[in-house]
């Protein structure tokens, strides 16, 4: 029987930009006062880093929604890496 993929690239992408985004806003934190234009840049691409990752997210899930939409009694789901096919 064969397997449903789901494609978690999309899932890591969204991880690296959320750990990005916390780099950003610790940054942010760090030099509101000593250096305020890199606390705005930092802020400013945290929020870029946050539409990325939740854009990869709603990707992923809608995937899913879709495919248990389409499912029957033998559907079989699974995450998967396309790096490794």
């Amino acid at each position: 029987m064969p397997q449903q993929q789901i494609d978690i690239n999309q899932l890591n992408q969204a991880k690296a930009n959320v750990t990005l985004t916390q780099t950003l806003l610790s940054q942010a934190i760090e030099k509101p006062s000593s250096d305020p234009t890199l606390a705005q840049e930092s802020i400013k691409q945290a929020a870029q880093e946050i539409a990325q990752s939740q854009s990869s997210v709603n990707q992923v899930y809608n995937t899913v929604q879709y495919k248990l939409s389409k499912r029957n009694d033998f559907g079989d789901y699974r995450l998967i890496d396309s790096k490794q096919e």
